[in-house]
Protein backbone atom coordinates (compact mmCIF):
# COMPACT_ATOMS: atom_id res chain seq x y z
CA UNK A 1 0.00 0.00 0.00
CA UNK A 2 3.21 2.05 1.00
CA UNK A 3 4.91 1.40 -2.22
CA UNK A 4 1.70 2.37 -4.69
CA UNK A 5 0.83 5.59 -2.34
CA UNK A 6 4.45 7.00 -2.85
CA UNK A 7 4.34 6.07 -6.75
CA UNK A 8 1.02 8.02 -7.32
CA UNK A 9 2.19 10.76 -5.77
CA UNK A 10 5.51 10.86 -7.53
CA UNK A 11 2.96 10.87 -10.84
CA UNK A 12 0.27 13.46 -9.28
CA UNK A 13 2.42 15.75 -7.78
CA UNK A 14 4.63 17.14 -10.92
CA UNK A 15 1.21 17.66 -12.61
CA UNK A 16 -0.35 19.49 -9.96
CA UNK A 17 2.60 21.83 -9.68
CA UNK A 18 2.62 22.45 -13.31
CA UNK A 19 -1.32 23.13 -13.61
CA UNK A 20 -0.85 25.36 -10.39
CA UNK A 21 1.71 27.39 -11.97
CA UNK A 22 0.21 27.58 -15.34
CA UNK A 23 -2.86 28.81 -13.84
CA UNK A 24 -5.48 30.13 -16.22
CA UNK A 25 -7.40 28.28 -17.89
CA UNK A 26 -5.44 25.20 -17.53
CA UNK A 27 -5.77 25.38 -13.99
CA UNK A 28 -9.27 25.73 -14.62
CA UNK A 29 -9.84 22.51 -16.63
CA UNK A 30 -7.37 20.30 -14.16
CA UNK A 31 -9.89 21.64 -11.32
CA UNK A 32 -12.99 20.95 -13.34
CA UNK A 33 -11.84 17.45 -14.01
CA UNK A 34 -10.78 16.42 -10.50
CA UNK A 35 -13.31 18.41 -9.16
CA UNK A 36 -16.29 16.27 -11.46
CA UNK A 37 -14.74 12.79 -10.99
CA UNK A 38 -14.93 13.89 -7.11
CA UNK A 39 -18.58 14.87 -7.89
CA UNK A 40 -18.99 11.72 -9.44
CA UNK A 41 -17.89 10.13 -6.83
CA UNK A 42 -19.86 11.52 -4.17
CA UNK A 43 -22.96 10.26 -5.89
CA UNK A 44 -21.57 6.91 -6.76
CA UNK A 45 -20.86 6.20 -2.90
CA UNK A 46 -24.67 7.29 -2.26
CA UNK A 47 -25.83 5.15 -4.81
CA UNK A 48 -24.07 2.17 -3.86
CA UNK A 49 -26.02 3.29 0.17
CA UNK A 50 -28.92 2.74 -1.66
CA UNK A 51 -29.80 6.08 -2.75
CA UNK A 52 -30.08 7.78 -6.27
CA UNK A 53 -28.71 11.12 -6.61
CA UNK A 54 -28.81 12.64 -10.31
CA UNK A 55 -24.86 12.44 -11.02
CA UNK A 56 -25.89 14.77 -14.69
CA UNK A 57 -27.19 17.51 -12.04
CA UNK A 58 -24.65 17.01 -9.40
CA UNK A 59 -21.65 17.81 -12.05
CA UNK A 60 -23.60 20.44 -13.56
CA UNK A 61 -23.58 22.41 -10.38
CA UNK A 62 -19.55 21.79 -9.92
CA UNK A 63 -18.82 23.35 -13.53
CA UNK A 64 -21.42 25.79 -12.69
CA UNK A 65 -19.16 26.79 -9.71
CA UNK A 66 -16.16 26.92 -11.12
CA UNK A 67 -16.84 28.63 -14.47
CA UNK A 68 -18.52 31.21 -12.49
CA UNK A 69 -15.67 31.66 -10.45
CA UNK A 70 -13.15 32.00 -13.42
CA UNK A 71 -15.57 34.20 -15.88
CA UNK A 72 -17.28 36.34 -13.03
CA UNK A 73 -18.18 38.84 -15.99
CA UNK A 74 -20.92 36.18 -18.07
CA UNK A 75 -22.64 36.32 -14.00
CA UNK A 76 -24.03 32.95 -14.84
CA UNK A 77 -24.26 32.20 -11.08
CA UNK A 78 -27.28 32.97 -10.07
CA UNK A 79 -29.34 32.02 -13.46
CA UNK A 80 -27.54 28.41 -13.77
CA UNK A 81 -28.16 27.57 -10.20
CA UNK A 82 -32.03 28.55 -10.36
CA UNK A 83 -31.66 26.04 -13.77
CA UNK A 84 -29.96 23.30 -11.91
CA UNK A 85 -32.64 23.50 -8.83
CA UNK A 86 -35.34 23.95 -11.17
CA UNK A 87 -34.85 21.13 -13.70
CA UNK A 88 -33.31 18.61 -11.16
CA UNK A 89 -37.14 18.41 -9.51
CA UNK A 90 -38.64 18.49 -12.54
CA UNK A 91 -36.47 15.10 -13.58
CA UNK A 92 -36.83 13.87 -9.99
CA UNK A 93 -40.79 13.59 -10.79
CA UNK A 94 -39.96 11.18 -13.27
CA UNK A 95 -38.03 8.53 -11.37
CA UNK A 96 -40.30 6.33 -10.74
CA UNK A 97 -37.93 3.48 -8.98
CA UNK A 98 -36.54 6.17 -6.67
CA UNK A 99 -38.18 5.07 -2.86
CA UNK A 100 -37.05 8.20 -1.53
CA UNK A 101 -37.17 11.09 -3.92
CA UNK A 102 -36.42 14.10 -1.36
CA UNK A 103 -33.40 12.44 -0.46
CA UNK A 104 -32.60 11.68 -3.70
CA UNK A 105 -33.04 15.43 -4.88
CA UNK A 106 -31.25 16.35 -1.64
CA UNK A 107 -28.43 14.52 -2.59
CA UNK A 108 -28.02 15.28 -5.91
CA UNK A 109 -27.97 19.11 -4.96
CA UNK A 110 -25.46 18.80 -1.67
CA UNK A 111 -23.18 16.59 -4.14
CA UNK A 112 -22.81 19.19 -6.46
CA UNK A 113 -23.01 22.17 -3.58
CA UNK A 114 -20.16 20.79 -1.38
CA UNK A 115 -17.57 19.68 -4.38
CA UNK A 116 -18.09 22.40 -6.76
CA UNK A 117 -19.02 25.67 -3.62
CA UNK A 118 -15.50 24.66 -2.05
CA UNK A 119 -13.67 23.62 -4.65
CA UNK A 120 -14.44 27.35 -6.80
CA UNK A 121 -12.02 28.89 -4.07
CA UNK A 122 -9.28 27.40 -5.63
CA UNK A 123 -9.96 29.07 -8.76
CA UNK A 124 -10.67 32.42 -7.07
CA UNK A 125 -7.66 31.73 -5.33
CA UNK A 126 -5.68 31.04 -8.19
CA UNK A 127 -6.90 34.35 -9.99
CA UNK A 128 -6.66 36.39 -7.27
CA UNK A 129 -3.77 38.84 -6.51
CA UNK A 130 -0.54 36.63 -5.54
CA UNK A 131 -2.78 33.77 -6.52
CA UNK A 132 0.14 31.37 -7.50
CA UNK A 133 1.55 32.12 -3.58
CA UNK A 134 -1.28 31.88 -1.73
CA UNK A 135 -2.60 28.45 -3.54
CA UNK A 136 0.90 26.76 -3.43
CA UNK A 137 0.78 27.88 0.47
CA UNK A 138 -2.53 26.29 1.14
CA UNK A 139 -1.78 23.03 -1.20
CA UNK A 140 1.83 22.24 0.56
CA UNK A 141 0.70 23.15 4.37
CA UNK A 142 -2.27 20.36 3.63
CA UNK A 143 0.46 18.32 1.93
CA UNK A 144 2.98 18.67 4.65
CA UNK A 145 0.43 17.70 7.16
CA UNK A 146 -1.43 15.08 5.82
CA UNK A 147 2.36 13.60 5.21
CA UNK A 148 3.78 14.01 8.66
CA UNK A 149 -0.02 12.74 10.28
CA UNK A 150 0.12 9.67 8.12
CA UNK A 151 3.71 9.13 8.42
CA UNK A 152 4.30 8.93 12.32
CA UNK A 153 0.76 7.64 12.63
CA UNK A 154 1.86 4.40 11.19
CA UNK A 155 4.93 4.57 13.21
CA UNK A 156 4.00 5.90 16.51
CA UNK A 157 0.19 5.87 16.49
CA UNK A 158 -1.12 3.95 19.73
CA UNK A 159 -4.42 6.13 20.68
CA UNK A 160 -7.00 6.61 18.75
CA UNK A 161 -7.88 10.06 17.32
CA UNK A 162 -12.26 9.65 16.13
CA UNK A 163 -12.84 5.55 16.03
CA UNK A 164 -16.53 6.30 15.33
CA UNK A 165 -15.38 7.81 12.16
CA UNK A 166 -11.61 6.75 11.26
CA UNK A 167 -10.56 4.11 13.18
CA UNK A 168 -7.20 4.52 11.52
CA UNK A 169 -5.65 7.95 12.88
CA UNK A 170 -4.41 8.45 16.16
CA UNK A 171 -3.77 11.37 18.35
CA UNK A 172 0.08 10.81 17.79
CA UNK A 173 -0.63 11.14 14.14
CA UNK A 174 -2.97 14.14 14.31
CA UNK A 175 -0.65 15.89 16.69
CA UNK A 176 2.27 15.05 14.49
CA UNK A 177 -0.25 16.58 11.35
CA UNK A 178 -0.51 19.76 13.45
CA UNK A 179 3.08 20.43 13.96
CA UNK A 180 4.08 19.70 10.50
CA UNK A 181 1.71 21.68 8.76
CA UNK A 182 2.11 24.65 11.39
CA UNK A 183 5.99 24.21 10.55
CA UNK A 184 5.29 24.30 7.23
CA UNK A 185 3.49 27.46 7.31
CA UNK A 186 6.14 29.49 9.10
CA UNK A 187 8.97 28.28 6.80
CA UNK A 188 6.86 29.26 3.65
CA UNK A 189 5.62 32.47 5.04
CA UNK A 190 9.50 33.29 5.63
CA UNK A 191 10.67 31.50 2.34
CA UNK A 192 7.54 33.71 0.04
CA UNK A 193 8.12 37.12 1.77
CA UNK A 194 4.10 36.58 3.25
CA UNK A 195 6.09 37.22 6.53
CA UNK A 196 6.40 34.30 9.56
CA UNK A 197 3.32 35.72 11.24
CA UNK A 198 1.24 35.22 8.24
CA UNK A 199 2.74 31.87 7.66
CA UNK A 200 2.58 30.66 11.04
CA UNK A 201 -1.32 32.10 11.13
CA UNK A 202 -2.45 30.48 7.76
CA UNK A 203 -0.53 27.37 8.89
CA UNK A 204 -2.12 26.89 12.36
CA UNK A 205 -5.48 27.55 10.70
CA UNK A 206 -4.98 24.77 7.81
CA UNK A 207 -3.19 22.19 10.21
CA UNK A 208 -6.30 22.21 12.03
CA UNK A 209 -9.20 22.49 10.29
CA UNK A 210 -7.63 20.16 7.14
CA UNK A 211 -8.14 16.86 9.51
CA UNK A 212 -11.76 17.84 9.55
CA UNK A 213 -11.85 17.64 5.81
CA UNK A 214 -11.13 14.45 6.13
CA UNK A 215 -13.66 13.47 8.66
CA UNK A 216 -16.32 14.29 6.95
CA UNK A 217 -16.09 12.53 4.14
CA UNK A 218 -15.07 9.66 6.24
CA UNK A 219 -18.72 9.85 8.12
CA UNK A 220 -20.18 10.20 4.94
CA UNK A 221 -18.72 6.99 3.47
CA UNK A 222 -19.46 5.18 7.14
CA UNK A 223 -22.80 6.00 6.58
CA UNK A 224 -23.17 3.86 3.26
CA UNK A 225 -20.69 1.17 4.36
CA UNK A 226 -17.90 2.57 1.73
CA UNK A 227 -14.10 2.26 2.98
CA UNK A 228 -13.14 4.76 -0.52
CA UNK A 229 -14.73 6.76 -2.96
CA UNK A 230 -13.27 5.10 -5.46
CA UNK A 231 -10.13 2.81 -6.35
CA UNK A 232 -8.74 5.11 -9.18
CA UNK A 233 -5.61 5.68 -7.67
CA UNK A 234 -3.55 3.41 -6.49
CA UNK A 235 -2.95 3.23 -3.24
CA UNK A 236 -5.18 6.53 -2.19
CA UNK A 237 -8.46 5.65 -3.68
CA UNK A 238 -10.50 7.92 -5.51
CA UNK A 239 -10.10 11.77 -5.88
CA UNK A 240 -12.74 12.71 -3.36
CA UNK A 241 -10.43 10.86 -0.79
CA UNK A 242 -7.74 13.36 -2.14
CA UNK A 243 -9.31 16.63 -1.85
CA UNK A 244 -11.46 16.05 0.86
CA UNK A 245 -8.47 18.09 2.99
CA UNK A 246 -7.63 20.25 0.45
CA UNK A 247 -11.26 21.13 0.70
CA UNK A 248 -11.49 22.71 3.73
CA UNK A 249 -8.26 24.35 2.95
CA UNK A 250 -8.54 26.17 0.78
CA UNK A 251 -11.51 27.62 1.35
CA UNK A 252 -9.66 29.42 4.72
CA UNK A 253 -6.88 30.33 2.89
CA UNK A 254 -8.59 31.92 0.49
CA UNK A 255 -11.08 33.80 3.11
CA UNK A 256 -7.48 34.58 5.18
CA UNK A 257 -5.51 36.44 2.10
CA UNK A 258 -8.89 38.35 1.20
CA UNK A 259 -10.53 39.40 4.96
CA UNK A 260 -7.24 39.27 6.69
CA UNK A 261 -4.49 40.04 4.65
CA UNK A 262 -6.82 41.83 2.68
CA UNK A 263 -5.48 41.35 -1.29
Amino acid sequence: MFIYRLLSAAVLIPITAWMVYAGGLWFLVTIAVVAGLAGYEFCRIMRIGGYKPAPLFSLALVMLFLVDAHYPAWEIGSLGLTAVIVLSLIWQLFQKDSLAPTVDWALTIAGGLYVGWMARHFIALRDGPQGLKWTVLAVLITWVGDTGAYTIGRWLGRHKFWPRLSPGKTWEGTIAGWMSGIAAGAFLGWAMDFGLVHGLAVGTLVAFISPFGDLSISMIKRHVGVKDSWNIIPGHGGFLDRIDSLLFSVVVVYYYAHRVVGI
